[in-house]
């Protein structure tokens, strides 16, 4: 029977529940359990693809193509599992199902209602995706958490409190636990605690009684004794139910805080963990997984080289727009040894209109460019702020600064060149100008332009590297060496096909390309410590333990050619690809309807789990 830990908020939305759920799950990891993870996100959405980045953080791609909630990222990264997009269930998901079946005549003429029908909706739905293999053992997994969006007492997530409500007397006591996540507000020194208080008051109104409660503190001081008393008298739970979770200096010291305050323990009694069957050989793979983790936390904090790198995007007001991004630096300067200082530049900043109009902010932003070890150019929609962009990629080229361009930035570094290498001033992009007479990107034949959800080129796709690359290509290298490899993607343009030949004969080789080579996917200068462009998207597979490649070279990169050296032939002897290797089909197979294995019982067809 798998078990359950449902992971709540309240006071205030934003405070680490998706942190704190995957922290969670990785220290079960650690006792050789399978861990899977499901997020509940109430808007009326479909998913996160028609999202602004500034609304609600970086639309997360999964391997099936699914534009979900970045803490589906946070579960893959923590626990390296696999999930698909039926991970992460929206209101828009459930209501489009109920709705679905009520005009299919599937409730035999029954007045459909929120209670019991969409309840019971939310309830069949986890406890058939909790089933699901997510990792590399194909078997179902033992665990799953799941983590409830928002904040208990919001109208929207009310059908999702109820329905946990009713979940937990259809798996059992033993099989459902809850945490509570809560902010208990620093004011001048005195920890408050009638926040949490009254958020536990409300969420035992509505019926859920919390095992453990996670008092959430945005201070670097503790939770002192005298509040964790407190706060066990007035929410009616014992002392050892509550523990603090204060600012650390990295969230992957979250779980080593979580397991020295006791919550493996509690939770192993709780959930009768002692009860479920774990061979040798995943018992010692969890011992393995903790010693690996605590080694590199520790080695974080003992680092004492700087790499500096600059980020030219076009949402940097709201940093969790490059979160994936963010946390692949992270890992790649963990490996190399290095304390990360990441610099975000507005693009729009460094445009000449406004040296005119703000003189200050111009000359902040170049300052921050000219004095980059690294720059990169992330993903994004739009011109706005990509002259800009297109003038640090000029300078990284001009200068031999180290160069990563990610999707946009891909596509921006080959309009650099065509302008400033081929003299085609007017270059651009049909996304930006649709009447251009020199597009050197150009709107991919086969993606609607009539709708705008879930119809770009999503999903895990294959990249082959060009024959003779195997001799000079960091890509191919810093991939281990392979013919072809997989990352995800998400895209509606691409480098214009007629524009190939040219580019490549003056000197800019697209090394990567996909399986019929007609479609540019990686770029590399030869002559040059780092310029590298890839179309996909290679922070949605990064791990702490296996960082992205691109970015472990470019970090590598940063810190200087002797480090890039070192860890090219380390992943030339080390690197493992961190998919399923069912996941890695070719895009023919993709397009024929091929499922993809998830397990021995399981396929995903059409981006849906189901049973054999």
């Amino acid at each position: 029977m798998t078990k359950y830990i449902v992971v709540s908020g309240g006071v205030v939305s934003g405070i680490g529940k998706g942190v704190i759920a995957s922290s969670t799950g990785l220290l079960l990891k650690t006792l050789g359990l399978k861990v899977t993870a499901i997020k509940i996100d109430p808007y009326m959405n479909i998913d996160a693809g028609t999202m602004r980045p500034q609304e609600h953080g970086e639309v997360y791609v999964l391997n099936d193509g699914g534009e979900v909630d970045l803490d589906l990222g946070n579960y893959e990264r923590y626990l390296n599992v696999t999930l698909s997009r039926d991970n992460n269930i929206t209101t828009g998901k459930i209501y489009k199902e109920v709705i679905e079946k009520e005009r299919k005549g599937d409730y035999l003429g029954k007045t459909v209602q929120i209670v019991p029908h969409v309840t019971n909706e939310i309830q069949d739905w986890i406890e058939r995706v909790s089933k699901i293999p997510v990792d590399e053992t194909g078997e179902e997994p033992n665990i799953c958490i799941v983590e409830l969006g928002g904040t208990v007492g919001d109208i929207e997530s009310a059908p999702f409190v109820e329905a946990m409500r009713q979940f937990q007397f259809r798996v059992g006591h033993e099989n459902f636990a809850l945490i509570h996540v809560s902010l208990v507000p620093d004011m001048h020194g005195e920890q408050k605690t009638k926040p949490t208080q009254t958020t536990v008051h409300s969420l035992r109104g509505l019926g859920l009684l919390p095992d453990l409660i996670a008092c959430r503190l945005l201070v670097p001081q503790p939770l002192r004794p005298d509040t964790k008393s407190k706060i066990s008298m007035f929410c009616h739970v014992a002392a050892e139910q509550v523990f603090g979770v204060h600012d650390v200096s990295s969230v992957y010291h979250v779980p080593l805080l979580l397991r020295s305050q006791g919550i493996v323990e509690y939770l192993t009694k709780r959930l009768n963990l002692e009860s479920v069957r774990v061979t040798k050989e995943m018992a010692d793979g969890g011992v393995s997984l903790s010693n690996r983790w605590r080694n590199m936390t520790s080695l974080s904090e003992r680092a004492f080289d700087t790499v500096h790198i600059v980020l030219v995007g076009k949402y940097t007001d709201l940093k969790d727009s490059y979160m994936s991004v963010t946390k692949s630096l992270e890992h790649s300067a963990f490996r190399v040894n290095r304390k990360l200082t990441v610099q975000w530049v507005e693009s729009s900043d460094l445009e000449p209109e406004v040296q005119e109009n703000a003189p200050a902010r111009y000359h902040d932003a170049w300052r921050a460019v000219v004095g980059a070890r690294g720059i990169l150019v992330p993903g994004g929609f739009g011109n706005r702020g990509t002259e800009g962009m297109l003038l640090a990629i000029k300078y990284a080229r001009e200068q031999g600064i180290p160069y990563l361009g990610i999707c946009l930035g891909f596509q921006l570094a080959v309009i650099e060149w065509s302008r400033n290498v081929l003299n085609i001033s007017d270059a651009t992009s049909m996304e930006f100008d649709q009447e251009s007479k020199s597009p050197a990107i150009v709107f991919m034949p086969e993606i609607s332009k009539t709708h705008m959800g879930g119809t770009m080129r999503l999903g895990l796709r294959p990249t082959v590297f060009q024959e003779g690359t195997e001799t000079w290509s960091k890509a191919r290298k810093l991939y281990g060496g392979a013919e072809k490899i997989w990352e995800r993607h998400r895209h509606r343009y691409e480098v214009n096909p007629d524009w190939v030949e040219r580019l490549t004969a003056s000197g800019l080789p697209f090394v990567g390309k996909d399986e019929k080579g007609e479609r540019m996917q990686v770029l590399e200068l030869r002559d040059h410590p780092f310029f590298m462009g890839l179309q996909a998207h290679p922070e949605f597979c990064t791990r702490p333990l296996n960082p992205s490649p691109p970015f472990l070279g470019f970090v590598a990169a940063a810190s200087g050619p002797g480090v890039l050296q070192e860890q090219i032939e380390n992943q030339l002897r080390n690197y493992t690809p961190p998919h399923p290797e069912d996941a890695m089909v070719s895009e023919a197979e993709l397009r024929n309807g091929h499922p993809v294995a998830y397990g021995k019982d399981h396929v995903l067809v059409n981006g849906n789990a189901s049973a054999i």
